[in-house]
């Protein structure tokens, strides 16, 4: 066993193209830590609807250089057996460790497969790719990044050429590609050959901003601004000014470019303490701004936080989606609004109310993003699609945009977007959201928790009986298969489910309290809040974590 292993370790020792990984899996088998080889040669990073995303370091369950060209080749192999034999793949990348090298390597891949390759001028948000494999018209696009994980990963994001992420079959497809190239000796990586674009295409997405706003909407609402370390500053800052947004005030310890993050545990807006420097900065202005606007690492997300009294708090995702959505409505918005399952019933309330088509998807924007006539989407976990002929993805910039011109025109109106959420809690019942989450070490314990939940069904939580449960591994007249469960309670709804792109195991609550006036308001929160504890709690119990 220990030979097999080390024999495999050396082989790709062989052919690692860089120094640094290299290097690193030299000490490993110099020192026969069989440990840690078995840990990153125990099998393959599996390439699915996220693409790629792991830890970085050498061998076959890590994100490197051999495993980012190993993809590449799987993709141009795919691209061409679909008839893209010249086709244009755009390659965009974010500012973590190693980004600009996969982004090159990818370039070469595919300039030796035959393919048209373009990259990116330097590290830009998400949304600025998503937005140019349209405009460019090209047959895919890949970007390079990890999103909101911690510091030592990264990813590898595919898009086809609608703009949209891969669906099953083609992540299947290509990653039986990937599977299927013999040794990296076989794959051509000229060392020039692809197009570096330049600024035009983020000129291009910019004057694009512009078109999510109304005309003539009063642009006055004042922001305190934190790009997470990430790439989103300069983009929306651009923006912001094209706009004529009074200039966001930074966050100054978080707004350039660090792939070590380093005054926050997980670059994640959502996590706890990530957001206390923004805080921070809200309540050391000589002005109070009217709002917090955050951006993940790549820009694709947006979070807002708002004044709640003397204090700032952040709103969830369920509720900006709201407010959002409310907000096209007034405007006379037409079209698909489209959200994920585990996303709050709300936004049904708001489409029907307006006549509008709504639609829930599985989770995630590459499913939104293909709901028929979309106009509107969102996912609780901070993502917004709120110009989809632009960008069919979630968009952290031009949503940033959209909340600013709401909370600008509210503010003519002597009003917040608290007033706006409790006018919706009044008109179509308080819908309270929040969210379980287990982050494990040990993958197999979410697994347990699955089955033990699938063996053993609670019948009821906090009180509640459960009068449907729905097993979404068997598919629905609406949705694909994909592993969760879904319990439908008298006032309330569950759903756990395995992350897609985090060793976590989330569950999703909701509960709908009517309301009949604003008066009823501080009672109808107090209900919620106590019924979301409960559930909580005996949701923890039945699963076992």
């Amino acid at each position: 066993m220990h030979d097999e292993l080390m024999a495999q370790a050396q082989a790709w020792l062989t052919e690692d193209p860089d120094p640094e990984t290299r290097t690193e899996l030299a000490r490993l088998i110099d020192a026969r830590d069989h440990a840690e080889l078995a840990a990153r040669f125990g099998g393959t990073l599996q390439f699915g609807t996220a693409g790629l995303r792991g830890e970085l370091g050498a061998g076959p369950l890590r994100m490197n250089r051999s495993v980012v060209i190993r993809a590449a080749a799987g993709l141009s192999a795919y691209l061409k057996k679909q008839g893209h034999d010249n086709g244009l793949v755009v390659i965009g990348y974010d500012a973590r460790h190693k980004s600009h090298d996969f982004a090159q390597d990818t370039a070469a891949v595919m300039t030796g497969a035959g393919l048209r390759a373009a990259v990116l001028p330097r590290p830009l948000p998400t949304p600025v790719l998503a937005f140019a494999i349209r405009h460019l018209g090209a047959v895919a696009g890949v970007e390079v990044t990890a999103s909101h994980n911690p510091p030592r990963d990264n990813g590898y994001k595919v898009y086809l050429g609608d703009g949209s992420q891969i669906v099953p079959p083609a992540d299947i497809d290509i990653a039986a590609e990937i599977a299927a190239v013999p040794s990296l000796t076989t794959v051509r990586r000229p060392t020039e050959g692809w197009d570096t674009l330049d600024d035009s295409v983020l000129d291009a997405y910019l004057a694009r901003t512009d078109a999510v706003l109304s005309e003539d909407s009063p642009r006055t609402a004042r922001t305190v601004y934190t790009a997470m370390h990430g790439v989103g500053k300069d983009v929306l800052l651009a923006a912001f000014a094209r706009a004529g947004f009074p200039e966001p005030v930074l966050v100054a310890e978080q707004a350039e470019p660090d792939p070590e993050f380093p005054t926050v545990a997980f670059p994640n807006p959502e996590e706890p303490g990530a957001m206390d420097l923004a805080f921070a900065t809200a309540r050391a202005g000589a002005t109070a701004p009217d709002l917090i606007i955050a951006n993940d690492p790549d820009a694709d997300r947006c979070a807002v936080a708002v004044a709640d009294g003397p204090d700032w708090r952040m709103l969830r995702g369920d509720e900006v989606g709201a407010l959002l959505a409310a907000h096209l409505v007034r405007r006379g918005a037409t079209g698909t609004f489209a959200e994920s399952i585990v996303s709050s019933s709300l936004l049904g309330r708001i489409a029907e109310k307006a006549g509008l088509p709504h639609v829930e998807t599985l989770t995630g924007f590459k499913w939104i993003a293909r709901a028929e006539g979309l106009r509107y989407g969102y996912e609780e976990a901070l993502g917004y699609c709120v110009d989809p002929d632009g960008v069919r993805d979630k968009d952290g910039i031009t949503a940033a945009l959209l909340i600013t011109e709401l909370a600008s025109q509210l503010k003519e109106e002597g009003r917040t977007l608290l007033d706006l959420l409790d006018d919706l809690a009044v008109e179509h019942g308080l819908h309270a959201t929040d969210q379980l989450s287990v982050r494990v070490e040990d993958l197999s314990l979410i697994a347990a928790a699955m089955r033990r939940l699938r063996e053993q069904p609670p019948t009821q939580l906090a009180g509640l009986p459960i009068t449907r449960t729905d097993d979404l591994t068997k598919g629905t007249a609406e949705l694909p298969p994909t592993d969760g469960l879904r319990y439908t309670l008298d006032g309330a709804r569950v759903i756990v489910r395995p992350s897609g792109t985090e060793p976590k195991l989330k569950c999703y609550l909701e509960v709908v309290i009517p309301v009949g006036s604003h008066q009823g308001l501080p009672t109808a929160r107090a209900k919620a809040t106590a019924l979301l504890e409960s559930i909580k709690r005996d949701l923890s119990t039945a699963a076992g974590i």
